[in-house]
């Protein structure tokens, strides 16, 4: 397993924890009352979702070898 793999697959696995992150702090009092009031979760949970799906794309590329393929 070569280096950019490895570095996918943590990719992968961080993405994954930040959109949990994400999902579990939209569940929480301060997000509800924000989504109630505004129409929106707060800027911190849009950042773990939003992040973690950008870091889980990216992982995900790399491990399938889109990205970092010797030519």
């Amino acid at each position: 397993m070569n280096i950019s793999k490895i570095i996918g697959v943590v990719l992968l696995i961080i993405g994954a924890v930040l959109i949990i992150i994400g999902v579990t702090a939209s569940r929480s009092l301060a997000d509800n009352l924000s989504n109630f009031f505004t129409g929106h979760f707060t800027q911190n949970t849009m950042w773990y979702i939003f992040g973690g799906i950008a870091t889980a794309v990216v992982g995900l590329l790399l491990t399938i070898g889109v990205f970092g393929r010797p030519r």
